[in-house]
């Protein structure tokens, strides 16, 4: 190992080492200022309760009960009499039962009422999305069409092909009866394209 190398990984590990004596300083120093600030808020509960008891004199644990007594006396005494119960209704019921009840309204139709929508949050790249695949079906449809359309054409000429070869005889000599058929058929076509 060189000197240089020893040097290096030496300066990395005092580095790490002042990190982490930093770090715990800094931690010590944070918990210092809570345990002060807890204790600075302590202290103001205690002096606030030690000023309450100084402006108003506590009364003893046997004042007080006798005090609570002499509540519940006064409350017992009664102010009125009190009515004997009886079986008969209240003359207040008795004037509600007499008067006649209005009839109730007729309620209207029980219909549900509608529901707005649910909001959808991605109408517009819904929307964007339907049109994009119904191109790109009516595209493949167009093109699924050509193609037919093409290899109908392609059979059409092949067949065309292999009559007129058919119409030639062993000697090289056409058979009209046979062009004939083929002849008129691309005739017609013609014809009806004009």
């Amino acid at each position: 190992m060189h000197i240089g190398d020893f040097a290096i990984t030496a300066l990395a590990s005092i580095t790490y080492i002042v990190q982490v004596l930093i770090v715990c300083a800094v931690e010590k120093i944070k918990k210092g200022l809570i345990s002060k600030a807890k204790l600075k808020k302590q202290y103001a509960k205690l002096k606030a309760r030690e000023e309450n008891e100084a402006t108003t004199p506590r009364k003893s644990v046997y004042d007080r009960e006798f005090a609570d007594d002499d509540a519940e006396n006064e409350n017992e005494k009664p102010t009125e009499p009190v009515p004997e119960p009886t079986l008969e209704p209240h003359p207040d019921r008795v004037a509600m039962l007499e008067e006649k009840s209005p009839e109730p309204e007729p309620r209207q139709n029980f219909e549900r009422r509608q529901r707005r929508p649910r909001p959808q949050p991605y109408l517009k790249e819904t929307e964007v999305a339907q049109k994009k695949r119904e191109e790109i079906e009516a595209r493949q449809r167009a093109r699924e069409e050509a193609d037919k359309e093409r290899a109908k054409k392609i059979a059409e000429r092949e067949r065309f092909r292999k009559t007129m070869a058919k119409a030639r005889g062993p000697n090289g000599q056409r058979k009209l009866g046979r062009e004939s058929t083929v002849l008129l058929a691309k005739a017609q076509r013609l014809m009806g394209k004009t």
